[in-house]
């Protein structure tokens, strides 16, 4: 049956190295001391489009109707849902959420109608939790094995350099800047000459020593200090302005050569008028290149005329903790099986490993076999 353009089936390894980045992300939001949320899908069309309704993302939101004509539409991302959530929340307020997102927009291969964001926001914020935010994701990133580059700049600066310039439609010309490492210089100065700002694209390329003498560049050398505390760098982007046009202070890139898109992106902005931050994981991304370990301590028991006992050794494995499947009958069959599914054990469980009380235990990456009791094979499947 043929899927959606733009939707995707997630089964097998590639669902189980989801769930596992998951962890890992929900992991490190609770270290950092984030409360997990939800929030609904579907809301108001208004609600939705807020005071954004300029901005790329906003213009490609799902539009829904339901049985009393009301205008609905699906969330396109979790920030504006904030607004709701945070209301009379001790401050700082501090939340994570994963789920998925929607967006009626061209798809690409690394591009899709629904995915899933992992987002880890402060409500009542500082450039201090602007850096520890940066770290986290440094943090998260190098627990999924990617090697990243953090880029980042401050709308702050980019809105004082325009002012300076006497640009006055910012936001179009800000959104033109944004794409300086997406398209050619030909076709931006094309686009800025439409708001008479052709001028402001050689500022953005000028090394950062020319942009000190900015007032808001402070904000940036506060916010290198603050991520070297925790030695973690970051790399001074003065075109990066991120698309929403919310954002009022720090913005934040992270890309990996392994990939040409963003994988992690945030900011600064408000949030019913108070200062917040926040970032954003792409799981779809990060799956593609995250090199996490899928060999969780699975075993498959393997029945050979001896149910009951296999189904009593599955049940004491998994009440220590280790995931377990049984099969029963045919061998080949059930070593395919494992194959299949990355399991790395096999125990075989016959009439002489019950006798002898004793199970052959196989690795299956090394083919190395060894016959176990019972309390030395759960050991070995918890290391």
């Amino acid at each position: 049956m043929e899927l959606v353009k733009g939707f995707k089936d997630f089964t097998g390894v590639e669902a189980r190295k989801r769930e596992l980045i998951k962890e890992i992300l929900t992991r490190n939001f609770k270290l950092y001391g984030f409360e997990a949320a939800e929030t609904p899908i579907v809301e108001f069309e208004d609600f939705v489009k807020g005071e954004n309704s300029g901005d790329e993302a906003v213009s490609d939101i799902f539009k829904l109707q339901d049985k009393g004509k009301r205008k609905l539409a699906l969330r396109y991302e979790f920030t504006f849902q904030l607004k709701r959530i945070a209301q009379n929340r001790k401050l700082p307020y501090k939340r994570f959420q994963i789920g998925e997102v929607f967006r009626d927009e061209p798809v690409s291969a690394n591009r899709f109608r629904q995915f899933t964001q992992c987002d880890a926001d402060i409500v009542g914020s500082t450039i201090k939790d602007d850096a520890e935010i940066i770290v986290m994701s440094s943090r998260i990133l190098k627990d999924l094995g990617i090697k990243s580059r953090i880029n980042v700049n401050n709308r702050k600066l980019i809105n004082e350099i325009l002012d300076e310039e006497g640009i006055k439609e910012k936001e179009r010309v800000i959104r033109e800047i944004d794409k300086i490492d997406k398209l050619t210089e030909k076709e931006i100065k094309e686009n800025l000459k439409a708001y008479n700002a052709e001028k402001v694209l050689s500022i953005f390329k000028k090394p950062e020593t020319f942009f000190k003498k900015y007032k808001s560049y402070s904000e940036i050398e506060e916010l290198r200090k603050a991520c070297a505390l925790y030695d973690v760098k970051i790399n001074f982007q003065p075109s990066l302005a991120r698309g929403l046009s919310y954002y009022n202070g720090t913005v934040v890139e992270i890309k990996t050569e392994e990939m040409r898109e963003t994988i992690v992106a945030g900011g600064s902005y408000l949030v019913n008028n108070v200062q917040s931050t926040g970032i954003s994981f792409g799981l779809e991304r990060i799956g593609q290149i995250a090199n996490v370990n899928l060999s969780d301590q699975k075993v498959l028991v393997i029945s050979i005329g001896q149910d009951k006992k296999a189904v009593s050794l599955v049940e004491n494995l998994r009440n220590k903790g280790i995931s377990s499947v049984v099969m029963f009958g045919k061998i080949s069959k059930a070593l395919e099986f494992a194959n299949s599914y990355l399991i790395p054990y096999v125990v075989f469980l016959g009439e002489d490993e019950v006798k002898k009380k004793k199970f052959k235990l196989r690795d299956t990456k090394s083919g190395k076999e060894e016959f176990l009791a019972e309390k030395a094979l759960t050991e070995t499947l918890l290391k």
